[in-house]
């Protein structure tokens, strides 16, 4: 695919004024870095970093059975959520393989936005559609990725300068949600994120993002935002260090989420009548009663040199796993993995070889999340 073919979001003429390098990421022309990417990831540890997150898919279901069919397709249970709630869950195959995590966000009874992964977005609105009318569900389903933009501001100054500007807003708790009015514009605010730091994530329309970026960003006539852009690159070692998962890597279709360690999102009893069971149920409940073959752990590696995704994991001369994701922890600085192992030898202080291709080194499991914010502080 060329860089003309690329999709590209609203923010992209204020990211390529500011020096963005860009990649392509599942069809988006998206910012890898505008710098260094380890300045970019301690300015988000230590103040306020702005992350530009358009190329998620962004759905909204409203209707009689909006909140039914979310109910068949998340693990996690959307009925009894109220108003300005929002809720990570998964949404499965029939064999308990994990299609997408996604933020799930109720507006109304009948009306909900989920937040999907850019690299599932047409897999899953193809597959909703075929569930819809497989199980005669009345409901409209939209689209709103390409009339919306989406932002994450993230970092431990974000909700102090948000202050500033709402005071509703530093009042939400975690992974609640209100829409605000700034200007003309209409933004759905959520305390949610993906680095392990306190901050925001903003939805509004494309065609007023740019108006409203040098607002959030406290940008004035030429001076330097307080809040630093930040691209994939410092994106991907923020949650690595927060131990949150990646589809393509922690997650996928062959993955089950009790294997990964998500179980939390994972309601086995929706509704005390029993007659909702969610697409993938009976296969996650065959692998809780007959246990996980494979855990996913954290490890501490040593050295220098980061473990990759699909590099082995090795214990006794025997390979016994494999790596999913790896870096340089800079705010650690100290090399840090997860990765799958067989669940009995999943526990914390077992120690393994990682095969880095021309040399093995040692790597022990440690808990996640690598890094706590709270604690650290």
């Amino acid at each position: 695919m060329t860089t003309a073919t690329l999709a590209r979001t609203p923010f992209h003429p204020w990211s390529a004024e500011r020096g963005a390098r860009f990649v392509d990421f599942a069809g988006w022309e998206m910012p890898m870095s505008y710098g260094s990417i380890i300045d970019e990831h301690h300015a988000c540890r230590t103040g306020a970093a702005f992350f530009d997150v358009s190329h998620m898919g962004r759905v909204r279901f409203t209707g009689r059975h909006a909140r039914k069919f979310l109910d068949r397709v998340c693990t996690r249970q959307v009925k009894g959520m109220e108003r300005g709630m929002v809720r990570y869950s998964l949404v499965c195959n029939e064999r308990g393989g994990v299609r997408d995590d996604v933020l799930v966000y109720c507006y109304e009874e009948d009306d909900y936005m989920l937040v999907v992964n850019a690299s599932n977005r047409l897999k899953l609105l193809d597959w909703f559609r075929a569930v819809k009318e497989r199980e005669n569900m009345t409901f409209s389903m939209e689209d709103v990725t390409l009339s919306t933009a989406m932002a994450a501001i993230q970092g431990p100054k974000v909700i102090e300068m948000v202050g500033t500007m709402s005071r509703e807003i530093p009042s939400l708790k975690r992974y609640r949600f209100a829409e605000k009015s700034l200007m003309v514009a209409k933004l759905t605010v959520s305390r949610t994120g993906y680095t392990g730091e306190d901050g925001v994530e903003l939805v509004m329309g494309s065609t007023v993002a740019k108006f409203v970026l040098p607002m959030l960003l406290r940008e004035k006539d030429g001076v330097a935002a307080a809040v630093r852009p930040c691209g994939l690159g410092a994106r991907d070692t923020l949650r690595t260090e927060a131990s949150m998962p990646l589809y393509g890597h922690e997650i996928n279709e062959e993955t089950d989420p009790l294997s990964a360690g998500l179980e939390f999102a994972v309601k086995f009893d929706k509704g005390a009548d029993g007659d909702v069971r969610f697409i993938g149920q009976d296969a996650l409940e065959r692998i809780k009663a007959e246990g996980t073959r494979h855990r996913l752990v954290g490890f501490e590696v040593e050295g220098r040199r980061a473990a990759r995704q699909g590099m082995g994991i090795h214990r006794g001369g025997e390979h016994v796993g494999h790596v999913t994701s790896g870096c340089l922890s800079p705010t650690l600085d100290k090399v840090i993995a997860m990765g799958y192992v067989p669940t009995e030898l999943a526990a914390e202080g077992t120690e393994f070889e990682i095969d880095l291709g021309k040399a093995r080194t040692s790597a022990r499991i440690v808990k996640m999340p690598f890094y706590n914010p709270v604690k650290a502080k």
